[in-house]
């Protein structure tokens, strides 16, 4: 028992080293839902202008999100066009937002496919994050008090009757 009190020094010892060199436990915040708040964003646009979701309070809000690399985005894109084209007149904000792909990207799907609301530039480990999105297209359907009334997750025909009855619910 000649080496107890070094035993019980180096004991102690790696239990502090080990106290402060741990990673910290990780907490994450809930994952949005549909009758819950819409987490807030501010990202830029294609053109540099910035966007807070907290702007567009007492508007409907639609985020998509897209990749250009996403074969049945490009199909949806048609379809979300047509609906944009459709809701000018009504207190509806169009976003997509970018995901897991290159801005750079952008300029030559843009010369190939018309695209007229806003594309944000997303922070994928922010924004998809706090949307709990798990790949494209998915959409938002936000209400004018941010709160989020519609999660759909694949490709949907918003030149359908339904999509826009689905708009107009909200409106």
């Amino acid at each position: 028992m000649k080496y107890k009190g070094l035993i019980m020094v180096v004991l102690i010892a790696i239990a502090v080293a080990l106290l402060l060199f741990l990673p910290e436990k990780r907490t994450y915040k809930k994952i949005a839902s549909v009758g819950v708040p819409a987490p807030a964003f501010e990202l830029k646009d294609a053109d540099g202008n910035l966007w807070k979701l907290s702007d567009l309070k007492g508007k409907v809000v639609l985020v998509n999100f897209w990749a250009t690399w996403c074969s049945v985005c490009k199909s949806e894109k048609r379809s979300l066009e047509n609906l944009y084209m459709k809701v000018q007149d009504k207190p509806l904000q169009m976003l997509g937002i970018l995901f897991r792909d290159n801005p750079n990207n952008l300029i030559s799907y843009f010369q190939r496919q018309k695209v007229s609301y806003p594309t944000l530039i997303g922070n994928d480990n922010e924004v998809a994050g706090q949307y709990g999105i798990t790949g494209v297209p998915e959409t938002f359907i936000i209400d004018k008090n941010g709160i989020i009334r519609e999660k759909i997750v694949g490709p949907r025909d918003w030149d359908a009757p339904e999509a826009m009855a689905l708009i107009e619910k909200w409106l």
